[in-house]
């Protein structure tokens, strides 16, 4: 984890491209980050994956990336609600503290407990361990205004161009 964390630093301050042009089956590698297909992304780097009538929700790899070792993790209590845009937790890391916002509207039907022990789950495994809370959405059809992995993928890129 720590040379992952060193070459992609080192990638960005030099700013080299690590980008592919081969798109994989299960992910598509953004310099030293993945982005899954099958999920969606926000701008504000969350993921949602949807599958039946929950939606699950957590941070990206290129966001914990940046973010560095996570040491602290605020969720929100089953039963309450989130809103599109709108900030449910927080995540600590070495570097900073950073909001986590909804990609989507709904009602918390699960919390990842397991973070509260082990925060490093963001940063070792963002897209299984790692997932914050599961939602039943209020309206499925904001799911269709997030990116899906290539233009995240851009997204990305672009982003980190303008650094």
């Amino acid at each position: 984890m720590a040379l992952r964390m060193w070459a992609s630093t080192t990638a960005n301050a030099l700013k080299i491209s690590c980008a592919t042009t081969k798109a994989s089956v299960f992910s598509l590698p953004r310099c030293f980050s993945t982005v899954l297909d099958g999920l969606k992304y926000a701008e504000s780097h969350e993921w949602v994956k949807h599958e039946g009538p929950v939606a699950t929700i957590g941070i990206t790899d290129h966001a914990q990336d940046h973010l560095g070792e996570v040491v602290f993790v605020e969720l929100p209590e089953p039963g309450g609600s989130v809103s599109k845009g709108k900030g449910f937790g927080a995540v600590e890391s070495v570097k900073a503290t950073s909001d986590v916002n909804s990609p989507i509207s709904g009602e918390i039907v699960e919390v990842n407990s397991k973070l509260t022990e082990t925060p490093g789950l963001i940063n070792s495994s963002p897209y299984e361990g790692g997932w914050m809370i599961k939602v039943k959405p209020g309206s499925p059809s904001e799911l269709e205004s997030l990116m899906g992995p290539k233009e995240y993928t851009k997204f990305c890129e672009e982003e980190d161009a303008s650094h």
